[in-house]
């Protein structure tokens, strides 16, 4: 998207979260383990949110390292089973099939599947 589209949406939920805060000044009493204190209510919706988020991102965060980390561990693995063939006088197949790359392989695919969609979509509107 535009950064323009960012910065109109981003106003836009500003607008809405300053009326919503006008709106909900009224004090509420908060039952704490061993004490009660009055605050008023966007400030504890707000903290709410707020620590909602964090805890969703501590979450989050955990996830992508222990996945960033299972990564690493596969990768290691998949280089030492290819040195490990390469010793023992095994090819790749996936590497060398036709003399050809995985990664060609794929473009090619990619390129193929456009062409199709397209080639669909002109009889579509035929």
């Amino acid at each position: 998207m535009n950064a323009q589209v960012y910065v109109i949406l981003a106003i836009i939920f500003v607008i809405i979260i300053a009326v919503f805060a006008v709106i909900n000044v009224d004090p509420v009493a908060v039952n704490y383990l061993f004490w009660t204190q009055e605050s008023p209510l966007i400030l504890v919706i707000l903290f709410s949110v707020l620590m909602g988020g964090l805890i969703t991102a501590a979450v989050g965060a955990i996830r992508l390292y222990r996945a960033h980390h299972e990564v690493k561990k596969l990768r290691t693995e998949n280089e030492r089973l290819k040195k490990r063939m390469a010793a023992n006088g095994m090819t790749d197949e996936l590497d060398n099939e036709n003399g050809r790359n995985d990664k060609k392989d794929y473009q090619e695919s990619r390129k193929e599947m456009r062409v199709e969609r397209r080639n669909a979509k002109r009889t579509d509107k035929e």
